[in-house]
């Protein structure tokens, strides 16, 4: 990979990062894989947000119907268990996991990118106090910090709601980025750049981070996935955001009104496969990304 410098002072780059993203995202227009996840995704993506402007339902908590009614014209997958349309809550609810899975993804990965290269870059003792709190919080189960910092925040709304799960989704990224940090701090590109002046964050910015955006997009699918997960298992719990339908309230109003039981199955099947679907697409679409990347994993 070919490394450009000039005089010191001046700004220097690296065009082949710049070339090999260029040819990894040619390479995704030709990837079956990666097309069908991301067709996937955009899909369920629009009808969460361009579902209800296009249909003209604004109104996810409105009474249409009776307790569980089946779905018939009026409400296209029947009620849930106040009489609400299930269709209309489907819109609704996606769109609010989609959004805390969004704030959940980023929040995860900036921390984990910036305590990782950090940790990865500078070595030492900075290192060592840094993977020391990383492997600390990696012990503690997630599922328990949340339920802990759910229950004490009296507003659970959907920004809140995304930064809880973000704030302790970052350890598993923080790792793995420092370990790329370890190793691409000693590369040939990153020692003409410190000779030619550049301080630590100049060199982080400009000489690490860009050399690691292929898995910083992978991880950050992920986040997204795990925070849409997490935010369905915490609302299922009675913690989910306040005053919001989302696809986890959804399975839980259906649980407790025992729709199961009483064979109302529209108002728990549609939204635990749309859970599944979403969580589905994103894992094609990073394996995809990890193929597209990775020369190895591409298939003949």
């Amino acid at each position: 990979m070919t490394t450009m410098t000039q005089t010191r002072g001046r700004r220097y780059s690296s065009p082949g990062v710049l070339g090999g993203m260029g040819r990894a995202f040619l390479l995704a227009a030709y990837s079956p894989r990666f097309l069908f996840a991301l067709t996937v995704f955009l899909l369920i993506l629009s009808f969460g947000f361009l579902g209800p402007i296009i249909l003209g339902r604004h109104d996810a908590l409105m009474t249409v119907g009776g307790l569980y009614d089946k779905p018939s014209s009026t409400a296209w997958l029947g009620t849930d268990n106040f009489g609400r349309d299930v269709f209309t809550q489907l819109m609704y609810g996606i769109r609010t996991s989609l959004i805390i899975g969004f704030i959940a993804g980023s929040i995860a990965t900036t921390l984990g990118l910036l305590i990782g290269t950090t940790a990865g870059f500078v070595g030492g003792t900075v290192e060592n106090v840094l993977m020391a709190i990383t492997n600390v919080v990696i012990t503690i189960p997630s599922i328990v910090i949340l339920i802990l910092l759910s229950i004490a925040i009296s507003t659970r709304s959907i920004v809140v709601m995304g930064m809880i799960i973000g704030i302790t989704s970052w350890p598993w990224t923080a790792r793995a980025v420092r370990a790329q940090a370890s190793s691409l701090r000693t590369r040939e590109h990153v020692d003409i750049a410190r000779l030619s002046g550049a301080g630590t964050l100049s060199l982080i910015f400009s000489e690490i981070v860009p050399f690691m955006l292929s898995y910083v997009v992978m991880a950050f699918v992920l986040q997204l996935s795990s925070g849409i997960l997490q935010e369905a298992a915490l609302s299922m719990l009675g913690l989910g955001p306040s005053g919001n339908v989302s696809l986890g309230i959804m399975l839980q109003w259906a649980l407790l009104w025992e729709s199961v039981r009483t064979g109302a199955w529209w108002a728990f099947l549609p939204p635990a496969l749309l859970l599944t679907l979403i969580a589905f697409s994103l894992l094609l679409l990073q394996s995809s990304i990890d193929e597209i990347f990775n020369p190895r994993l591409r298939r003949s």
